[in-house]
């Protein structure tokens, strides 16, 4: 996502937006990095669905709504719920029933502890009343791949990186974990649709520069941002990559988004239990 928006908005300006990964810590480095940055406009962090629940397990130095000023929202993918082939429930109802005659029978698996893969299996649990068993993996790819062996019966895995698994039948895609139907899997229901209502969890991508940069540069950054969103170039390299590209890109819907996103998996967090690993 970094890479290919700031290709776009590097050719605006005439000069390299520079893509500096610091990784380690679930993000939290990168995150302190930039939360310390003059706000001159020349430190931009970008912010993805971690950081709402890293906060919410973790002791960190920042808060995300107080250290940052919100740039723009720029897309969101979304998770499938999956099932093994051996699995029988061919329904998201289904599954909930066999989850509830085998109370913690079903095992789930993550990328790791409070990974997006995590948090929305705790999500599914709580708002359907069932026990599953998470066991956590360091990745997706390894989880994944149990998935398909069969060594777990369930996950909830990216929908870019499980279409292809669901098209061959190597697993069974029930919903989707969105608010929308997913163009790569058009034929799954959302979770909502699927009986679950209200539920919604989504990976986001959104810029965040530290909250004292004067207003006028993130004006300025909204648009530039904004404007490479909607070149026909950068829509079609994030669409094929399996981004969904926001719709609202003000800076305060991305501020009020982030709010409600720390408030909800706040919720969910303390309801499951989850810990920092």
């Amino acid at each position: 996502m970094a890479r290919i928006v700031s290709q776009k908005v590097s050719e605006r300006w005439g000069v390299n937006l520079v893509v500096d990964n610091r990784p380690g810590a679930g993000g939290i480095i990168a995150v302190e990095v930039a939360a310390k940055a003059a706000p001159d406009g020349y430190t931009l962090l970008m912010a993805h669905f971690p950081l709402a629940i890293t906060v919410n397990i973790a002791k960190v130095s920042f808060d995300p709504v107080r250290d940052f000023a919100p740039v723009i929202l720029l897309a969101t993918t979304q998770n499938a719920l999956a099932v093994n082939p051996a699995v029988p429930a061919k329904s998201v109802k289904e599954l909930i029933a066999l989850a509830q005659s085998k109370p913690g029978e079903l095992r789930y698996a993550s990328g790791g502890n409070g990974t997006s893969m995590h948090v929305s299996a705790e999500l599914f649990a709580l708002m359907a009343g069932v026990s599953l068993t998470h066991v956590p993996y360091k990745g997706a790819a390894p989880a994944l791949v149990d998935l398909i062996s069969g060594q777990v019966q369930v996950s909830f895995v990216s929908v870019p990186a499980v279409a292809p698994h669901i098209k061959s039948g190597k697993v069974r895609g029930l919903a989707v974990t969105g608010s929308r139907r997913s163009p790569l899997v058009p034929d799954l229901p959302t979770l909502s649709e699927a009986g679950l209502k209200g539920y919604g969890s989504e990976q986001w991508y959104g810029v965040l520069v530290p909250r004292a940069t004067p207003r006028a540069i993130v004006e300025r950054l909204n648009r530039d941002f904004a404007w490479a969103l909607g070149q026909p170039d950068t829509r079609s390299r994030l669409q094929d990559s399996g981004f969904e590209i926001a719709s609202r890109t003000t800076e305060a819907s991305f501020g009020a988004f982030l709010a409600s996103e720390i408030a909800k998996w706040a919720q969910v967090v303390k309801k499951a239990g989850i810990k920092a690993e």
